[in-house]
């Protein structure tokens, strides 16, 4: 790089980065008003439970361009604001790092002092979801305790990108700007290109979305491709795994099915059905996930109206083959 201009670079980025943490903070500040407004609506006995879910829908109808007010979201700022309403030294804390990355930590962490470890270590290393999660899962927080040191020059060397780490999808939405994928490009374009094929088969399909974000709990999880298929009035989720097959892609995929049955089918829908595509240099892969409830009917009827597996088998061959030609 040309050194003339090294510090124009350098206060762009800088810009960009303080621009970033601006909008998150003021995220994260509406999202404990809200908590907040809640909790106290609801300790007054004024709202009820289901008032959230009316007001969760009242926005949807009036407002459906903004997104991340579930009713289960709403839930969870009522939770924040409760879990740090009382202790107001980490109150600018949880403005310092992403909505998801407090989600993991007031979800996961037992203890107040579990969360402020947790807090101030997202703050100094700009952790992003993944690398929290295996920190917190690692029992970090203990294992320092115990220990009583502090942090390894190896883990203050690896800090990411501030951008990185507030490109959470909950800052898009609020911005109403589309989603950033977390999947590789290969992913993503295979992905796309499977959207595509699936829609030329024209076979009943409509497509509701790709990376289609499901809430369970305190975590969101991503379906690759979300269709609605008319003749068997139920939804069609496919997840498409750049990898050898393992039964555990089965199971992440009928915990997928579950919530969707749950949460997103409607009561006179079909329960949904899962494909998963898996794809490695030797082989191809293609499985159904059905519901136990289906009776052998109507088993057998999803199984006629439902892509033919050599089909998707075959494009998911020519899909790899493709990208790999383009290399």
């Amino acid at each position: 790089m040309d050194n003339r201009f090294t510090d124009i670079i350098q206060l762009i980025k800088q810009s960009r980065a303080n621009a970033i943490k601006a909008v998150n903070a003021e995220l994260i500040n509406l999202y404990w008003n809200i908590g907040e407004y809640i909790s106290n609506k609801i300790k007054l006995s004024e709202w009820g439970d289901s008032v959230v879910t009316e007001l969760a829908k009242f926005i949807q109808t009036h407002e459906p361009q903004i997104k991340g007010f579930s009713d289960k979201n709403l839930w969870r700022m009522k939770q924040f604001y409760e879990t740090y309403k009382d202790f107001p030294k980490l109150s600018p804390l949880v403005r310092e790092i992403s909505w998801t990355n407090n989600l993991l930590i007031f979800s996961r962490c037992k203890t107040i002092e579990e969360k402020e470890f947790y807090l101030k270590l997202v703050k100094q290393e700009n952790y992003n979801k993944r690398e929290l999660d295996r920190q917190i899962s690692a029992s970090l927080f203990e294992r320092t305790m115990i220990g009583n040191s502090k942090l390894s020059t190896a883990l203050r060397e690896s800090n990411q990108d501030i951008a990185n780490t507030f490109k959470d999808s909950y800052v898009f939405e609020f911005l109403n700007l589309s989603e950033p994928h977390n999947e590789s490009d290969l992913q993503r374009g295979l992905v796309k290109q499977m959207k595509k094929f699936i829609l030329e088969l024209g076979k009943d399909f409509l497509f509701i979305g790709q990376e289609y974000k499901l809430q369970v709990g305190n975590s969101d999880f991503y379906i690759d491709l979300l269709f609605y298929h008319r003749g068997l009035q139920c939804l069609v989720a496919f997840e498409l795994k750049a990898d050898k097959f393992k039964p555990d892609h089965l199971g992440q995929l009928n915990f997928y099915l579950e919530a969707l049955d749950r949460d997103v089918k409607k009561s006179n829908e079909n329960p949904s059905i899962g494909v998963l595509l898996c794809k490695d240099k030797d082989s191809e892969v293609v499985e159904y996930a059905l519901s136990r409830s289906l009776s052998q009917t109507m088993v057998s009827k999803y199984k006629t109206q439902l892509p033919d597996k050599k089909l998707l088998k075959q494009k998911l061959h020519e899909l790899f083959e493709n990208e790999a030609d383009e290399k």
